[in-house]
């Protein structure tokens, strides 16, 4: 049949044809088609004929063609054909679909659904004619039967797509539909049906089978709904990392059922889609600044679902793209800054905690972002590399004026623009030690940061350069002609850029012989530049060579001074060099430093404070050192016995036309020696064997140096100032060549004191006459010290009143203020009452110790041998602190202070020590505050450090501070000492610091602060600043302040009285510490500060309440509990606030400041307000809800309480400006012209007063306004509750008014001008605006 049909078919008689089709059945023609186009060639053939023979004009060939397109869709789908047969089948019937009439298409289309909801489709192939019957369909115009009625085509399709995309899709044909809808003309509604839809599915679909999914949906999207199909897949991936995040949380999880999935797989499922993502926004650009909008939308709303490490992942990889990547990483930097700043935000107030439990942290996202671009995502990591730099340039640390004080690898980073600054170099260490192929990029980037900006601070760049070069030491040795080009720039870099430079990459050193080489070719060519800096720079690359090269037979050196040691390459040295070329490298270095001790004295500084170091690190060079240290000391020294002074303080210094310069810093020589010797004998003698030629040769020059040092002491103990030309009357002043020459004697003279000070108490082994010889070369040095204050008194000059950096070594420190202050054994008591029994050298001990203390917490090192050791420090840090805590405990001020003659008492000086300390560790040793604490308690001293509860340690500590504040406002009036007083305050509020705000010690603290508060009337006005700073810092931590704020503000009121004096303001004193000294401006100043904290956590929660507000998330019910909780505790805290302000704006201040910040405070206030009813109209906008009872209850409040007293306070206002006004207007009619320029302040300071005024009506008015918004839209009158106001630029006096109308009652109209004249007068009398305007006009 299949050929006669072929055959009629091809000869062109269309009525035979039509005759031989009709006598066919229904079930022969489909056996017919399908035998054909499983066994025979001509299936598009026969296909063709049938159609031929069916002419869509008569009813029957329209039904044949049906009963084909029915047969053939389940045969195409079956399976059982070639796939290109399939194709040649649709091709064919998509050819012929468009000429069905609209029902035949209506029909063929519902047979597609039925198809689909059956989940019959296997290869989805005839979805491609299904796309065309409905795009045939959407054209038609005849109308279809539907159910009961009737629909055009459109409506039909719509209703198709409708039932389609509500009944259930099997998983398998997902992708086969989606793509297929890209061929249909779909409206917006029906596209966000289906796209809806499709992201419903991904739920059920295999991980594999999304990313093609994905692709999909991104093609479809170019017809619209770009925001939800984005916003689906990021949602989609955000699940799935927290459910993997909770299933690594809990391993063995209960739940079996639930199919874990692998992360491995996962993360290149995540991998693959933000490929296709990213391909598709570079065809579509509208796709990326949707993409933009969405996460910058949601990040108002929720940061935790707009930035998740896939969204962050995502955006990374399009930021490779130019066009977009300035909006991403602005996007970005500003999302991390906000994140920090919130953190901080809730971190300082626990209302803010409790309103949110969670918080939400960025920097963990970006980090889980590093690391998960472990698996492949290498599309992410240029975008990490490049937003890494972005942070650290952007947020560098700033140089402070004269100094580098703002180093941040010191301590912990406090602003969000220093944690970005961290963050971004976390992100790159972590970066670089995930992808190997970036490493040479980023290593280069950072070497040509260091070199190009030389100006403003690199330490953060070196830091990282540092950390990258632990992670990957033999990574550098790829990149070591990077490194070498670095060092060919050394000269021109500052020295403090060299040697972190060289610190950093000094591990490189020791495996890469081309790369040390070249180092050590540009350090010689630099010691013979012009530039002091370059020569600067080779000293310190030479000295770093000599401490890490060892020669063989050094000793080990386990107490390594630097953070940076042998330990980063673990090969040995002398795998790489033997000892003998390490040696004669080592010499010929030490060669090279020995020209430089003829150059300028900072050359030779950086010298003598090096070679200790070498020293300890490579022993084996101490006779070629001390050699160098005897022939340079002995250019300046006498061997004389008898001859005084016995140091050549002339050959010291050099002049040059009329200026004078230290050439030879010759204390710093002497100190140098005296370290290296002490160091030599206690060590290499207990060390050397039987190389006798060494040791004599040594001990000649260990004897040598002895004898000169005993000497040197001996004869400055008998100088007098005048031996070095030094005394009373010598000129001191910096402005002369002779002032200057003495200025540099005498600081000599003191360091080399100081220097034999060190020495002898050292080798004294507590014998009374070495002890005698410390005290004689302290009283020489005090002698000086004294005139030189004396003199800079005098002068007045800022340099003189600096004290001269101590030469005593902080390990030196440590063990004399024990001797002095804790040695309590037998033997020793003698030699030490020497000692003890001057006053004025134990007060110098504890300076000396401030002194240390405070260089440390600038710089993060001392001065002196193990000074940028941080273990060493604190070790000395921790003795210090137990000394001064002892001497400041056991030995009330008060009974020193009367013996006392001038100068800070010691005990004051060992507070203001300790002080310093508990700041320096907090900063700088914040993972060792329990190790801290535990040496600072004499009790347990050598108690295991396993478990250190430090809020109990912090506590006990608290306890000791509590007491001497007790006594000191115990005290006589007499006896009061201020300063201690701030000093012991400051204490408290830093190891307040320590404590647990959840603990019961804090609680306890806090109550005893309050109570201290409540029953001290203290008079001293810094002292009652620092007590309620400390209230106010406690408080916020524990709950909300504003009850506290409200007791204060009622305390002010009845200290200073009411502005209607007719008034008597009931007195109710919480406070005592409010009195008639400190309540204004003290107390009322840092209350309104206060208050502003607390008006700025209201109005940052209004603004979540906004975004929450526009949230119409699926987790709407935990939303709205949330939106309530925030609207609650907005409305309690304002409240509140409203109570506070009700006391302040009746309470007599005085004009200035106070006055001032109360009214700038009250607009602020009212602004609030303001933005809190918007948030109201926006939500009755949206919903019908009315507004809940206690919005109107707080607007009842501001009605009543505040805005009728705002109005008189600002009468009262206007009234004590008009009154020094007309003050000044009395004096200008007694001195006219002398007082000009006097009286013209006073008018500009009322002028400047009396500014907030109108803003504040205007903020009045504002809240007002849009309280008759909300009024209609609640339908609830809010305004019953508020008085309009008359207050005004002008006022009118109602009593006056009635005054001058009845005086005036009796004339006529005509006298209507003197009426108006006399209600001019009146506001004359008022003496507020017609003075402003006067003065205005000139």
């Amino acid at each position: 049949m299949a050929q006669r049909i072929l055959a009629l078919a091809a000869e062109d008689v269309p009525e035979r044809l039509q005759e031989a089709l009709q006598s066919l059945g229904e079930g022969e023609l489909a056996d017919m088609v399908t035998t054909q186009a499983l066994k025979g060639k001509e299936t598009a053939a026969l296909l063709r004929g049938i159609f031929k023979g069916s002419p869509c004009s008569q009813p029957s060939g329209v039904l044949r063609r049906l009963q084909l397109y029915k047969h053939c869709v389940p045969l195409v789908e079956s399976g059982d054909l070639h796939l290109g047969k399939v194709s040649e089948i649709i091709g064919l019937l998509m050819l012929e679909a468009r000429q069905l009439p609209g029902h035949a298409l209506a029909e063929l289309a519902t047979l597609f659904v039925d198809v689909i909801k059956g989940g019959s489709l296997s290869n989805g192939k005839s979805l491609e004619l299904f796309s065309t019957v409905l795009t045939a369909l959407a054209s038609s115009k005849e109308s279809l039967a539907y159910g009961k009625g009737e629909l055009n085509g459109e409506e039909f399709k719509k209703q198709l797509i409708n039932t389609l995309c509500s009944s259930k899709w099997d998983p398998r044909s997902v992708i086969h539909l989606a793509n297929m809808f890209r061929d249909i003309p779909l409206s917006g509604e029906e596209l966000q049906f289906v796209v809806e839809k499709v992201l419903r599915m991904f739920s059920k679909l295999d991980l594999q089978e999304i990313p093609p999914l994905v692709y999909q949906l991104l093609l479809l999207s170019a017809k619209g709904s770009k925001k939800t199909v984005l916003e689906g897949i990021i949602s989609f991936f955000n699940q799935l990392d927290k459910r993997q995040k909770e299933e690594q949380r809990v391993p063995q999880s209960v739940d079996l059922e639930v199919a874990t999935m692998p992360l491995d797989q996962l993360r290149h499922v995540e991998g693959t889609v933000i490929l296709h993502i990213v391909s598709v926004i570079n065809l579509d650009q509208d796709l990326g600044e949707e993409l933009i909008r969405l996460l910058k939308t949601e990040q108002q709303k929720d940061p935790g679902r707009a930035l998740c490490p896939f969204s962050v992942a995502l955006l990374l990889s399009v930021a490779v793209k130019h066009r977009l990547q300035e909006q991403i990483f602005d996007f970005l930097k500003t999302s991390i800054t906000r994140s920090c700043k919130d953190l901080q935000f809730l971190q300082a107030s626990k209302f803010l905690q409790d309103l949110f439990p969670q918080q939400y942290d960025v920097t963990a996202v970006i980090l889980e972002v590093v690391k998960n671009s472990a698996f492949g995502w290498d599309h992410v990591t240029q975008g990490l590399v490049d937003l890494g730099f972005s942070l650290m340039e952007s947020y560098e640390p700033k140089k402070p004026f004269g100094g580098k004080a703002a180093d941040t690898s010191y301590g912990l980073s406090k602003t969000p623009a220093q944690q970005a600054c961290r963050l971004g170099a976390s992100i790159l260490l972590e970066t670089f030690k995930v992808h190997e192929p970036i490493r040479s990029d980023i290593l280069e980037q950072v070497l040509n940061r260091v070199l190009t900006k030389a100006v403003s601070p690199v330490s953060h760049f070196i830091d990282l350069l540092s950390n990258i070069v632990v992670s990957a030491p033999l990574v550098l040795q790829t990149s070591s002609s990077k490194v070498t080009e670095t060092f060919d720039n050394l000269s021109f870099l500052p020295i403090d850029t060299v040697q972190g430079l060289l610190r950093a990459v000094q591990p490189l050193l020791k495996v890469s012989m081309s790369v040390r080489d070249s180092l050590i070719l540009v350090l010689q060519k630099a010691i013979f530049s012009r530039q002091l800096d370059a020569r600067k720079a080779a000293v310190a690359g030479f000295l770093l060579l000599l401490r890490n090269f060892k020669v063989l037979g050094s000793l080990s050196s386990s107490q390594c001074s630097q953070a940076i040691g042998a330990t980063q390459v673990q090969a040995d040295v002398h795998a790489c060099y033997n000892s003998a070329a390490n040696e004669a490298f080592c010499l010929e270095i030490l060669g090279s430093l020995r020209r430089c001790l003829s150059q300028q004295a900072d050359v030779r500084l950086m010298l003598y404070e090096g070679f200790y170091d070498v020293l300890r690190r490579n022993s084996q060079l101490a006779s070629s050192i001390m050699e160098t240290l005897l022939s340079q000391i002995k250019q300046y020294y006498l061997p004389q016995p008898d001859l005084l002074p016995p140091l050549k303080l002339e050959g010291c210094i050099m002049a040059q036309g009329d200026q004078i310069f230290l050439q030879e810093p010759l204390a710093h020589l002497l100190c140098c020696i005296q370290h290296c010797l002490t160091w030599y004998k206690s060590t290499v003698h207990l060390c050397q064997g039987t190389e006798d030629d060494d040791e004599e040769e040594d001990v000649g020059f260990e004897q040598n140096f002895e004898e000169m040092l005993e000497s040197v002491t001996r004869r400055m103990i008998k100088s007098e100032l005048e031996d070095f030309e030094l005394d009373k009357s010598a000129d001191f002043s910096l402005s002369s060549g002779v002032g200057v020459k003495n200025n540099i004697y005498a600081i000599q003279v003191m360091g080399i004191c100081e220097v034999l000070i060190e020495y002898n108490f050292n080798i004294g082994n507590f014998s009374k006459n070495k002890f005698e010889d410390v005290l004689g070369l302290f009283t020489c040095y005090n002698k000086l010290s004294e005139i030189l204050k004396e003199k800079a008194g005098k002068n007045k000059s800022t340099l003189g009143n600096k004290t001269a950096r101590s030469f005593l070594s902080m390990g030196f420190v440590s063990t004399l203020l024990t001797a002095l202050f804790r040695d309590n054994a037998q033997s020793h008591e003698e030699s030490l009452a020497v000692l003890r029994s001057s006053t004025e050298f134990l007060r110098y001990a504890v300076s000396v110790a401030l002194q240390k203390v405070q260089q440390l917490e600038e710089t993060g090192q001392t001065d002196g041998p193990d000074g940028q050791n941080p273990e060493k420090m604190f070790q000395n840090l921790c003795k210090i602190t137990r000394v001064l805590l002892w001497r400041y405990t056991s030995i009330p001020t008060v009974v020193e202070e009367s013996g006392k003659k001038k100068g800070k008492s010691i005990s004051l000086l060992c507070l203001e020590g300790l002080l310093r300390i508990f700041n320096t560790v907090q900063q700088l040793y914040t993972a060792r505050i329990p190790q801290f604490l535990q040496a600072l308690d004499i009790t347990d001293g050598d108690a295991e450090e396993t478990d250190i509860n430090v809020t109990e340690k912090a506590a006990f500590q608290i306890r000791q501070f509590q007491r001497s504040l007790v006594n000191q406002f115990s005290s006589a009036e007499d006896d009061f000492n201020s300063k201690e007083t701030q000093s012991l305050i400051t204490v408290l509020s830093t190891l307040s610091k320590l404590l647990d705000p959840a603990s019961q010690q804090f609680l306890q603290f806090l109550t005893w602060t309050v109570k201290v508060c409540k029953e001290n009337a203290l008079e001293d006005i810094a002292c009652c600043k620092g007590l309620l700073s400390l209230l106010f810092s406690l408080h916020v931590l524990y709950k909300s302040p504003v009850s506290l704020l409200r007791e204060l503000a009622q305390d002010i009121h009845a200290c200073l009285g009411d502005i209607d004096q007719d008034v008597e303001v009931e007195s109710r004193s919480h406070f005592a510490i409010v009195n008639a000294k400190t309540a204004a401006p003290t107390v009322c100043l840092l209350l309104l500060g206060q208050v502003d904290k607390v008006l700025e956590e209201v109005d940052w929660l209004i603004k979540k309440l906004t975004s929450l507000g526009s949230d119409t998330s699926e987790d709407s019910s935990q939303a709205s509990d949330q939106t309530q909780a925030l609207e609650k505790g907005v409305i309690l805290q304002l409240g509140t606030l409203l109570t506070v302000y009700h006391e302040l704006v009746q309470t007599a201040l005085p004009a200035g400041s106070c006055v001032d910040t109360l009214l700038r405070s009250l607009s602020k206030t009212y602004a609030i307000l303001t933005s809190l009813i918007k948030h109201y109209i926006q939500a009755c906008r949206s919903t019908s809800n009315t507004i809940p009872g206690r919005l109107e209850k707080l607007v009842k409040l501001s009605g009543s309480h505040l805005t009728p007293q705002c109005y008189s306070f600002i009468t009262y206002v206007q009234n004590i400006h008009s009154e020094s006004l007309s003050y000044a207007e009395e004096k200008k009619k007694k001195k006219k012209e002398d007082e000009a320029a006097a009286i013209s302040t006073v008018m500009a300071k009322v002028l400047r007063d009396t500014k907030p005024i109108p803003n504040l009506i205007f903020a009045i008015e504002q809240y007002e306004k849009f309280l008759i918004h909300l009024s209609k839209k609640s339908k609830v009158n809010l305004m019953q509750y508020m008085k309009l106001s008359t207050s005004r630029d002008f006022r009118i006096n109602a009593s006056m008014l009635d005054s001058v109308l009845q005086e005036h009652n009796t004339e006529d109209a005509e006298n209507e001008p003197d009426n108006n004249q006399s209600s001019t007068a009146e506001q004359t009398d008022e003496n507020q605006e017609p003075k402003k305007k006067r003065w205005r006009k000139k």
